[in-house]
């Protein structure tokens, strides 16, 4: 009895995992611009804080504004904090 073709863990995990953007490929980049100069040069990240808190960091090689943004909006730096610290 042949046994049918298994597939491999890397296909599976290839197939649920979210699509990648790349720092260093334009072509690859999701476009974002930055809330404060509006320039394109920055670096975006997609991340979970402490207490699970899904948010959108940016940070701007121009001027240098850092900012998170949550399903909720825009997140103070205080915010930032208070939600990363371990209870």
């Amino acid at each position: 009895m042949p046994n049918a073709p298994r597939a491999s863990r890397r296909s599976r995990a290839a197939r649920t995992a979210p699509p990648l953007g790349s720092l260093t490929q334009a072509a690859h980049r999701e476009t974002a611009a930055c809330g404060s100069c509006g320039s394109e040069r920055v670096t975006q990240l997609s991340m979970s804080l402490t207490d699970g808190t899904p948010v959108r960091f940016v940070s701007c090689h121009v001027c240098e504004e850092r900012t998170w943004t949550s399903s909720s909006g825009e997140m103070t730096v205080v915010d930032v904090l208070d939600r990363t610290r371990k209870q």
